[in-house]
């Protein structure tokens, strides 16, 4: 072993593994064969510019090869299996060394060495000329021949690297067969060559691809092929394999189907339904109810009032109220009145509602008395904003009759704000074709019709709490408002559903899968319930089988979509647990178009992944105020001309039936329980900290358990004065769990904050406080409890640990109210945080119950 050899080789396994884009088609133990005629035009120019480049016919496949490999897996950096001419696959097992014939004597020519398997081959593509390209492809095989691969077998000895290290192979020198396919490849390539005639032909395995899929990368290689016979001095980066057939495949088919939408605005479909049964309960909160008539006066009188006092078309309207009847009369009058309704939570600290006031150049609030001490304080910094109490509004002599006020469809509806990246929330302008298009989405979708009733549960500035507000009201249905009480007590929040006879519901998975195990442990029925959207995070499947064992009948509906597209474009049906490994996203609804692109916004291959973008009436206007982030993010189509697009960040695949499949995020956007958080946003925050000279913030945990880890350095700053600072600027759910201060946060080797090294040492620390021995079985079982719930290692619990502090949230509080047999309410839970004070509370519920040997916290998650 020479060191050159380990020098080599160790790059060519630091270049990863590679995997093919795939989904099962017919499942199959052989392997099927493709034979594809090259035509003679592009034979002979192949041939020409083989003879030219002094590079054989093979080593221009291989490029090809592999820059059709980095084109359908999106990466420029790629490792396909390579077999040299005089190598065999059957002989070389990764850790086994050469094939030795019967009489034990090795076998090989003797340029060769011995008879060795597919090795692999590292290509890390650059910019250039295909030409360029295959040279450098050309040198890379050669290197391949070069370096003894016995020493790869050694290195992956040492390293303990027993997995694959690639999916395909590439066979130099003749036509691939299925003996070329290894337990652990699905796709082996090749030339066969008669004369001048070429063929290519690949190997597959049907279990993995199908034919239609390796007919596909046949025709994705031939055209490489002919692009760098014909065209070798052209740029290989400006090439797609894409072909004309394949993307209008993508537009067309793919598309949502085309609805004509009706020339009337959300309220007015919801003031046709007054006329049609004004007597009819409209909404319901607690105990109270409200008709449809008595709905809509009060909307009435409020819009009227906003128009008498100046209101404008297009003008935006800050609502500050509870989640209500009277937030829903705001809510209706804003859009009866031609303004813009803008959703702010009363509990937000007053320089985010003022930040939130001054970017939308909002100046007119609806709100009711004392509801928001920060929207108070906010106002005392904004002379010119002037708010309005609702129940001065209605008891004002205004008109209940309907307002008339003329909204164009192409007027901004609403705007929500998000978290943003530079620090300054973006505030997402939607206008009311989207808004339509997407309400009439969820009623055919989640059959939402004449009397079904649909539980509003979202907090006001989650886009979803929109749709559940009104979309019952818009064809004669009725809307529940469960307040923020119940949603915390798991049973009560199931009762409510029983009671209120619930038909539609949406929630988070991480707070559906608490609703699940509070069923599971305590069965109630929910009869009337018909369908379940889930959203905001990622639905798995696990989740999905859980969900269908205990309602076989009630359809789940992953729905999928962001503010800046009018909420939901996708939804995926299930009335079964789907077949595939993942949830799909499922197809757009109606109206919406979704490309699925490479970083120059090209269509990538089907089943290839790429940034998800969205086109269509769907796509909102805009950041408000805010040119630059608008630019960057909304932009002509270029495949759709006229039609404005979104580049939404997330990353995504087409699967063959037109339903999408979503593969997560590459940039500092996170979900947390639902809610979206630039991490930027927090840092800048930080920043602003007097005293904090750098920041980061890195997501740990999973699930319901991710939660933020801020790291910081500069002086000494207690946790306190920091969670103080934070809670002025951003709302709770952007605050992190837990701070740490470093001397210096640690660098890449090109000078950027190594995020990974921060994420390792944040799984790494103990919670805070914790590590104080228990001392009691009940503060060992409930630490236990704590570990399963939190998903932190038990370790790291002790006495003084702080339930929050250890990445508690509302919903993990209420898997342990569950998992404790409700010995004690999550209300006691708040109260009693510190796991030792909690279990001294567990101990006293144990001594009053009727049989005082009861274990409190002899249960499981």
């Amino acid at each position: 072993m020479t060191a050159a050899d380990r020098a080599f080789w160790q790059r060519v396994l630091g270049g990863g593994y590679t995997p093919l884009p795939r989904w099962p088609g017919n499942p199959a133990d052989s392997a099927a064969v493709c034979r594809t005629a090259i035509p003679a035009g592009t034979a002979q120019a192949l041939l020409l510019r083989s003879e030219r480049q002094g590079l054989s016919p093979d080593i221009l496949l291989l490029t090809a090869y592999v820059r059709v490999l980095a084109a359908v897996t999106g990466d420029s950096s790629v490792v396909t299996g390579y077999l040299p001419t005089g190598y065999r696959p059957t002989g070389y097992l990764p850790g086994k060394g050469a094939r030795k014939d019967p009489q034990g004597d090795p076998q090989g020519d003797p340029q060769n060495g011995p008879d060795m398997g597919p090795l692999p081959l590292w290509a890390a593509l650059s910019g250039g000329s295909w030409a360029e390209l295959a040279t450098e492809v050309a040198q890379g095989a050669d290197e391949v021949r070069r370096h003894s691969p016995q020493v790869l077998d050694e290195l992956r000895t040492e390293t303990g690297r027993t997995a694959p290290l690639f999916d395909t192979v590439l066979v130099d020198g003749r036509a691939a067969g299925p003996e070329d396919l290894t337990a652990s490849t699905v796709l082996a390539a090749g030339l066969s060559r008669t004369g001048d005639d070429l063929d290519l032909v690949l190997s597959h395995r049907p279990g993995a691809l199908d034919g239609e899929q390796a007919g596909r990368f046949a025709g994705y290689l031939l055209a490489a092929l002919r692009e760098l016979a014909e065209r070798p001095e052209a740029d290989h980066q400006e090439w797609s394999p894409v072909p004309e057939r394949e993307i209008a495949q993508q537009l067309a088919e793919f598309a949502g189907p085309y609805r004509e939408l009706p020339d009337r605005r959300v309220h007015e479909l919801f003031e046709d339904q007054v006329r049609l049964r004004p007597d009819d309960i409209a909404a319901v909160h607690g105990t109270e109810s409200w008709t449809y008539r008595e709905l809509n006066e009060r909307a009435n009188r409020v819009a009227h009032a906003l128009r008498h006092g100046g209101l404008r078309d297009e003008d935006v309207v800050a609502v500050v109220t509870e989640r209500t009847l009277p937030w829903l009369v705001a809510v209706l009058a804003v859009f009866k009145a031609g303004g813009v309704y803008l959703p702010v939570e009363p509990h937000f600290p007053a320089d985010r509602i003022s930040g939130m006031l001054v970017r939308a150049d909002c100046r007119r609030v609806l709100t009711e008395r004392d509801a928001s001490p920060g929207l108070t304080e906010a106002l005392a910094g904004l002379p010119g904003v002037r708010a309005d109490h609702l129940a001065e509004l209605l008891a004002g002599d205004h008109p209940v009759t309907d307002p008339g006020v003329p909204v164009a469809a192409g007027q901004s509806a609403y705007i929500y704000f998000t978290s943003g990246s530079t620090g300054a929330p973006k505030g997402a302008v939607c206008e009311h074709a989207g808004f339509l298009n997407h309400l009439l989405a969820k009623i055919d979708d989640l059959e939402i019709t004449e009397g079904r009733v649909v539980a509003q549960t979202a907090p006001q500035c989650f886009d979803i709490s929109l749709w559940q507000l009104v979309a019952a009201l818009a064809v004669g249905g009725r809307t529940l408002i469960i307040g923020q009480p119940d949603i915390l007590d798991t049973a009560r929040f199931i009762e409510t559903l029983a009671t209120g006879g619930v038909e539609v519901l949406q929630a988070v998975p991480s707070y559906l899968e608490v609703v699940l195990t509070e069923l599971e442990r305590s069965p109630r029925a929910l009869p009337r319930l018909r369908h379940v959207s889930a959203t905001g995070e990622a639905l798995k499947k696990e989740l999905v089988e859980r969900w269908f064992a205990t309602f076989p009948e009630v359809a789940l509906v992953n729905a999928y979509g962001l503010t800046e597209t009018s909420d939901d474009t996708n939804h995926e049906v299930m009335r079964r647990v789907p077949e595939q490994g993942s949830v799909p996203l499922g197809r757009p609804v109606a109206n919406v178009r979704i490309h699925v692109v490479d970083e120059r916004l090209r269509p990538v291959p089907l089943g290839s992944p790429g940034e998800i973008l969205f086109s269509g009436v769907c796509v909102g206007r805009g950041y408000v105020n805010d040119e630059e982030r608008t630019r960057a993010a909304f932009m002509p189509d270029p495949l759709l001309p006229g039609e404005r697009m979104y580049r939404s960040g997330d990353f995504g695949r087409w699967l063959p039936d037109g339903r999408l499949e979503f593969l997560g995020r590459r940039d500092a956007q996170v979900k947390i329980r639902g809610f979206r958080i630039e991490i930027g946003e927090v840092e800048n925050q930080l920043l602003r900290v007097d005293g904090v000279r750098d920041s980061a913030v890195v997501v740990t945990g999973e699930g319901e358990g991710r939660q933020l880890v801020a790291f910081h350095s500069g002086e000494e700053l207690s946790d306190e004065r920091l969670l103080e600072a934070l809670g002025a600027a951003l709302p709770s759910y952007m605050i992190p769990s837990r701070f740490r201060r470093l001397d210096v946060l640690p660098l890449t080797a090109n000078g950027k904050i190594d995020r990974k090294a921060l994420t390792r040492l944040a799984g790494q620390e103990e919670s805070a406080d914790g590590g104080v021995e228990l001392r009691t079985g009940t503060e060992r079982r409930l630490a236990e409890l704590w570990s399963q719930v939190l998903k932190v290692p038990a370790e790291r619990i002790g006495r003084a640990s702080h339930f929050f502090d250890s990445g508690g949230t509302s919903l993990s509080m209420l898997r342990l109210a569950i998992a404790l047999d409700r010995v004690v309410t999550p209300v006691e839970l708040q109260q009693h945080p510190v796991l030792a004070d909690c279990a001294a509370l567990l101990d006293r519920r144990a001594a009053e119950a009727p049989n005082p040997g009861r274990q409190p916290v002899d249960s499981h998650v």
